[in-house]
């Protein structure tokens, strides 16, 4: 049983990591300004279900694992970061096409693509390890069943950052609506969202810690 003095201690803890935009805002931002709403909320759902993939792993055991080991860290930690580069690129040198991919039949594979790269992004993120690596067995009770603790405490965060990756690229959409009211500024909106991604990957493969 999770004491209300751990509930709302990891509640404020988590609120506090996901009101500062990390790489998974900044990823649900530049797919809305680049694909529009529909995509940027497969991402967001995409994202949650990847870092709830990673809460999980943590609760049998596979996040000490990844504390312990740097260069394993490190490992995905930079594949999460070439990733992100390698769709930034895309985006760019796709940002003409932007009018096509709006199209319903475009739309509806977007959505399967965002949700997965959604998902790529999340487990590979590395503010994931960090909450759920190092602040979440903070707490849980140890003289109780510590694994059902983590997930139901993993499951209020993942929500929690879900409201808020839904917020921004709804946000994000909004203002992608309206600079696509030209083909000169999709093109603009789309260069502009790639490049948020590829600086998203630069910045996670340069800073953050990687042990």
């Amino acid at each position: 049983m999770i004491s209300s003095v751990h509930l709302i201690g990891f509640t404020l803890a988590s609120l506090v990591i996901i009101v500062v935009p990390g790489p998974g805002v900044v990823f649900v931002i530049g797919r809305a300004l680049a694909h529009g709403r529909r995509s940027a909320f497969a991402t967001a759902a995409g994202h949650a279900a990847g870092n709830y993939v990673v809460a999980a792993c943590v609760a049998v055991g596979l996040g000490a694992l990844l504390q312990r080991s740097a260069e394993l860290f490190l490992f995905v930690k930079l594949a999460g970061a070439l990733y992100l580069v390698f769709l930034g690129i895309q985006a760019v040198r796709r940002r003409h096409s932007l009018a096509t991919a709006m199209s319903s039949a475009a739309g509806a594979s977007d959505g399967w693509r965002a949700l997965r790269d959604g998902f790529i992004v999340g487990v590979t993120n590395p503010k994931s390890f960090i909450l759920f690596g190092a602040i979440l067995p903070q707490f849980v009770d140890r003289a109780g069943n510590v694994p059902a603790q983590m997930l139901l405490l993993a499951l209020i965060s993942v929500s929690m950052g879900l409201v808020s990756d839904v917020t921004w690229g709804l946000a994000a959409s909004t203002v992608r609506t309206w600079f696509a009211r030209s083909p000169r500024r999709y093109a603009l909106v789309g260069g502009a969202g790639g490049l948020a991604m590829v600086g998203v990957g630069v910045t996670i493969a340069l800073t953050g810690p990687s042990k």
